[in-house]
C-alpha cells in the first residue's frame, strides 16, 4: 500500500484539549502507510462570501485550502460547544467549502471523532461536524470518559483505547486507500 497523506485537524484552540491528545494517539497507532500532518486552523480570518465573490479571498483560506488539497484524507478531532461544533471549526469547514464548486472537502475520505470527559463522546458535535460534511464520507467514533484515558504526560493509557484506536486506524488506512481523493 502507497503511503496517504493524511491531514489531521483538532477543533481547539486550548494548548492540551483531550481531543489533540486522542488525535495524536490515533496517528501514533495508524499504519506506517499513514503519514500525518496537523494543520492549524485557529489563524483562519472569519470566512465572508463577499471576498471570494470579489476574488480576493484571504491569503490565509487560499494558503488553507492549497494545503488540504495535497492531503489524501482527513481526520477531525472535535469536542463539543453548545451541542455543536466549535466556532472555529465550523470557520475552517467553510473557508475549505468555497468558493462554490470547488470545496476542498468533495470526495476526501476523511474520519470524525468526538471526545469528551462526559460519558456519551459528544454526539452532537459529531452530528454536526458529519452533516456539515455530506460530501466527505466519514466513519465516526465516539470516545467518552476521555479524562481518564490519559497519563500525567497526555499519552493515552487506556490499553482497551488504545486496541480500539489501532485497529480503527488500521481499517481507515485500508479505507483511504481504497477510495483516493477527487
Amino acid at each position: 500500500m502507497a503511503n496517504r497523506k493524511i491531514a489531521g485537524f483538532v477543533a481547539s484552540l486550548r494548548q492540551q484539549p483531550l481531543n489533540r491528545n486522542m488525535g495524536q494517539a490515533f496517528m501514533a497507532l495508524a499504519p506506517a502507510a499513514l503519514e500525518f500532518g496537523m494543520q492549524p486552523i485557529g489563524q483562519l480570518p472569519f470566512y465572508n462570501q463577499d471576498r471570494d465573490d470579489a476574488g480576493t479571498p484571504a491569503f490565509e483560506w487560499s494558503a488553507f485550502r492549497d494545503q488540504v488539497l495535497g492531503f489524501d484524507g482527513v481526520l477531525f478531532f472535535a469536542l463539543q460547544y453548545k451541542r455543536s461544533l466549535p466556532g472555529v471549526l465550523k470557520n475552517a469547514l467553510e473557508v475549505g467549502s468555497h468558493p462554490y464548486g470547488k470545496s476542498v472537502w468533495n470526495g476526501m475520505p476523511g474520519v470524525v471523532v468526538t471526545v469528551s470527559p462526559g460519558a456519551i463522546g459528544d454526539f452532537g458535535a459529531n452530528h454536526h461536524l458529519r452533516q456539515s460534511l455530506v460530501r466527505l464520507p466519514a466513519p465516526e467514533a465516539y470516545i467518552g470518559a476521555a479524562a481518564g484515558l490519559f497519563d500525567a504526560d497526555g499519552r493515552l493509557a487506556n490499553e482497551s483505547t488504545r486496541t480500539c484506536a489501532a485497529g480503527f486506524m488500521q481499517k481507515f488506512a485500508v479505507w483511504v486507500a481504497a477510495n483516493p481523493a477527487r
